[in-house]
């Protein structure tokens, strides 16, 4: 799994909503300025968020972005689809809609558990457990093994 530099620049604009005051708001340049992400692409990102009902804009002088829903109903897996899609895909196909003939009809399960375990991970993860650092345990479990830090 790859993840883009959209639903990085998305969570990371996600999470500074959510460590900010739930009543106000923040402008476009001060998120781009404090998570240096480029001003014309967060503005597209903030749009995908809005229109994903993630976050909600203002106009005006004391207008900005403020996250639609508490910051622990909202989940890093929301944020990835909103601004990407589908969390897992296999050439742009969700692996229900795959198929394969041979010694290659049991990717398709691979594929599927590879899906199941990326959700059961960034599904269970808030933008509230990320913003105040607590990370749910099993999170925490697979970031212990050291295993998980280095690139075979």
């Amino acid at each position: 799994m790859r993840i883009s530099a959209r639903a990085d620049y998305a969570v990371r604009a996600a999470l500074l909503l959510a460590a900010g005051d739930p009543d106000g708001s923040l402008k476009a340049e001060a998120i781009a300025e404090a998570q240096e992400i480029p001003h014309k692409f967060l503005e597209g990102i903030l749009n995908d968020m809005r229109r994903g009902g993630l976050v909600i804009s203002q106009r005006g002088a004391n207008g900005g972005y403020r996250l639609a829903r508490p910051a622990g109903e909202i989940s890093v897996a929301d944020v990835v689809r909103a601004v990407d899609g589908p969390l897992v895909s296999v050439r742009g196909v969700r692996p229900p809609e795959l198929s394969y003939n041979g010694p290659a009809e049991s990717l398709l399960p691979l594929w599927i558990a590879l899906r199941a375990n990326v959700r059961r991970i960034l599904e269970g993860v808030s933008l509230a457990d990320v913003a105040s650092g607590r990370l749910p345990g099993d999170v925490d479990a697979l970031v212990d093994d050291p295993a998980a830090w280095t690139n075979p």
